[in-house]
């Protein structure tokens, strides 16, 4: 009978303990989640910021060529900043997309998933994009500023300075070149993991950490729990 009486107490601090471990689980889970939604504010608000600077940069490339219509070469400015513009609005849209699209009551792994989505996006093909573009996009947007200049007395930059346009350009293959130089280097230099987090952002990397807590402690409760 004492036998009875202990295995049953024993069974008995199983099961609290197993409840427990329930709980405790809960309460980091529901902990974690609260965190990983706070932390990924910061990069909705900074996708939303874009979507606005795009809009503007868009608009401000649809009103300059559509204003200088018949020369080739400010029109070409126009678009080229018209396009970026667009695709700065598609690039925050999708990232947009991915954040607003994870379910926080889903298992950690899928959300693990969602966010390897987003690290994903983020550094094979919005950062060589816009690393990209963003070397030479300057140089039309500044021909642009020079030209608004000369639009007050309806004159063009290229009666003054004929070698403003060839000058940029060459800066701006200049630009670019350092952009290809760097990631070379760094390559070479075995730092491709460093670059890719920080190309993934300190949202996505805090969220990453979060879920890896979660899941660690998952792991370690689930014999427990068994």
């Amino acid at each position: 009978m004492e036998l009875d009486e202990m295995k049953q107490a024993w069974q008995s601090l199983d099961r609290r303990l197993a409840q427990q471990q329930a709980l405790n689980l809960r309460l980091l889970r529901e902990g974690g989640m609260d965190r990983l939604r706070r932390g990924l504010r910061p990069l909705v608000w900074g996708q939303a910021v874009q979507v606005v600077v795009g809009v503007v940069v868009m608009l401000w490339g649809a009103w300059f060529w559509s204003t200088h219509l018949g020369v080739v070469q400010h029109m070409v400015c126009g678009i080229a900043m018209q396009a970026f513009g667009t695709l700065m609005i598609a690039f925050a849209g999708r990232l947009l997309q991915l954040a607003q699209g994870v379910d926080y009551a889903a298992p950690v792994l899928q959300i693990q998933r969602r966010l390897a989505r987003m690290r994903a996006w983020r550094v094979r093909v919005e950062a060589p994009v816009f690393a990209v573009l963003g070397a030479v996009i300057w140089v039309p947007a500044m021909l642009m500023l020079v030209q608004a200049d000369f639009d007050r007395w309806n004159g063009d930059y290229r009666e003054v300075a004929p070698w403003l346009g060839g000058h940029l350009m060459f800066s701006g293959t200049v630009s670019l070149a350092l952009v290809v130089l760097v990631y070379l280097l760094i390559r070479r230099a075995g730092r491709l993991r460093w670059l890719e987090d920080s190309l993934a952002g300190s949202a996505v990397r805090r969220a990453e950490a979060v879920l890896e807590e979660i899941a660690r402690f998952e792991r370690d409760a689930g014999p427990q729990a068994g």
